[in-house]
């Protein structure tokens, strides 16, 4: 019986090299000294524990930094304004002509080439207001983030933790739609992506108005060319990084005739970029926005055309609502993947249907704990699926706010909160292949993909048995310090 349990996980069909058992004899050694310690004293377990709270003790973690290493593949989950390390998102604050307000208790921004008068919002430089208030600063990094020291006294529901979440996004909406700023934001999710050791991106965008310092607005056909330019720029400087492609993915929370534009405007795009356009989305909180079946007629129309579905389903902890409704309309639309499908496991006709078709579904850890849809990691549906071998990709979704970089810390999380303590490195070389698999890449360039990664997973095995022997003779230090 334990055989046959154990043959159903992702992976469990792999047979390990020579090369690979020996480096997943060195990760399992990491894994299961960390997972038997989380047995023993289960409030230190780090996949129970509120990101929030755990970040620093995940980043000393040998299991973390060995997967820091591993080629991951694709990332296939994020949002455009959400993706970078809330470092390099601070550090744009010091931007030349940035200028700050707060109106109902929100800081704003926005860049302008001289001072404003503005009735609602007294704009100052954000170097002035740094210069004026000591404890300016510390304002500032609270509206970056939704991190909090106490997150269950600060957000008792979801609808409060959406709320800031959202507000969040509104914030840097002014800062980072400046032309300069978002070429470089995106220059830099990319190269954050590539140090994480994943080679190629799918995003979800809502290709907001981008703007100059002179008035220029670029609308969406053009914000998409900046897009396809700062990639081109990107691939210049770093050959090794396969690409990018972006999935429009608008707001929910829109009535039909938006949804009509929604359709005209998608249409357009993947006629303009049929490279670059992955396919179509529909946004924000599921509990409070629209549901699927509300735009069903303008679906079928876009469903006509060559553009792929990735929707966003059943993120979230109803049943039988309309949100948990949104799995039924997203399978039978044909969706591609389907984002979070949080709800899946209590749907057993959806979950026969996605195995049967293919549609990967994309888990994003930490972004279901710190959103309120679970606590504890180890009680995510996400364990099933895996568990199942269920079409699953592991994502990031919008890393920026709460304090993640890229892949890493969940994957880590998957690793050591979704799957069985005997889970191995066969686990994290199917979920890798998984996210080429289930991307959007045409046979042909899957094909060419995988023949770059194969390269990137055997150099990853030569670096480490290499580390692991110079540790294992000069015995100085562990495997993450060597360089």
């Amino acid at each position: 019986m334990l055989s046959s349990d154990s043959s159903q996980m992702i992976g469990s069909s792999i047979v390990l090299s020579d090369k690979e058992q020996q480096v997943n004899d060195l990760l399992m050694n990491y894994k299961l000294k960390e997972y038997d310690e989380g047995f023993n004293n289960p409030g230190n377990f780090l996949p129970a524990v509120n990101f929030f709270k755990s970040k620093s003790k995940i980043e000393q973690s040998e299991v973390f930094n060995f997967i820091r290493k591993l080629p991951k593949g694709a990332s296939l989950h994020s949002h455009d304004t959400a993706s970078v390390s809330s470092e390099f998102l601070y550090n744009l604050t010091y931007s030349d002509n940035l200028y700050g307000c707060v109106t109902n208790e929100r800081l704003q921004f926005h860049f302008f080439s001289e001072s404003m008068v503005d009735n609602v919002c007294k704009w100052k430089l954000v170097e002035q207001l740094r210069q004026e208030n000591s404890s300016f600063d510390d304002f500032l990094k609270t509206q970056l983030t939704i991190i909090v020291d106490d997150p269950v006294k600060v957000y008792p529901s979801i609808n409060d933790v959406w709320s800031r979440f959202m507000q969040t996004f509104s914030t840097l909406s002014g800062l980072l739609t400046y032309r300069p700023v978002f070429q470089s934001y995106f220059y830099q999710a990319l190269k954050e992506l590539y140090e994480d050791n994943v080679m190629y991106l799918e995003f979800r965008g809502t290709l907001p108005d981008v703007y100059e310092l002179n008035g220029t607005i670029y609308k969406a056909e053009e914000v998409v060319k900046l897009y396809i330019d700062t990639l081109q720029d990107f691939k210049r400087d770093y050959p090794n990084f396969h690409g990018a492609r972006l999935i429009y993915a608008p707001s929910r929370n829109v009535d039909n005739e938006t949804v009509d534009n929604y359709v005209v405007a998608a249409t357009k795009l993947k006629e303009l970029y049929p490279d670059f356009i992955a396919g179509f989305d529909l946004v924000g909180q599921e509990d409070l926005g629209k549901p699927l079946i509300q735009f069903i007629p303008q679906l079928l129309e876009l469903a006509k055309t060559n553009i792929k579905f990735f929707f966003h389903a059943a993120e979230t902890d109803w049943i039988g609502t309309s949100t948990d409704m949104n799995l039924f309309d997203a399978v039978l639309l044909n969706t591609t993947r389907i984002g979070h499908g949080f709800g899946i496991t209590k749907h057993p006709q959806i979950l026969q249907e996605v195995k049967s078709r293919s549609i990967a579904i994309e888990i994003s850890p930490i972004s279901n704990q710190v959103l309120k849809l679970v606590d504890d990691l180890r009680n995510h549906p996400g364990a099933f699926l895996i568990a199942s071998g269920y079409p699953v990709v592991i994502t990031c979704d919008d890393p920026s706010f709460w304090g993640a970089k890229a892949l890493s810390y969940d994957w880590y999380m998957a690793f050591m909160g979704l799957s069985s303590r005997e889970s191995d490195l066969k686990l994290l070389k199917q979920l890798a292949m998984n996210s080429l698999i289930y991307s959007a890449m045409d046979e042909e360039e899957k094909s060419d993909t995988f023949i770059e990664w194969e390269k990137q997973w055997n150099q990853f095995l030569e670096d480490i048995l290499k580390k692991d022997v110079f540790m294992k003779y000069f015995g100085c230090c562990s495997v993450n310090n060597i360089k």
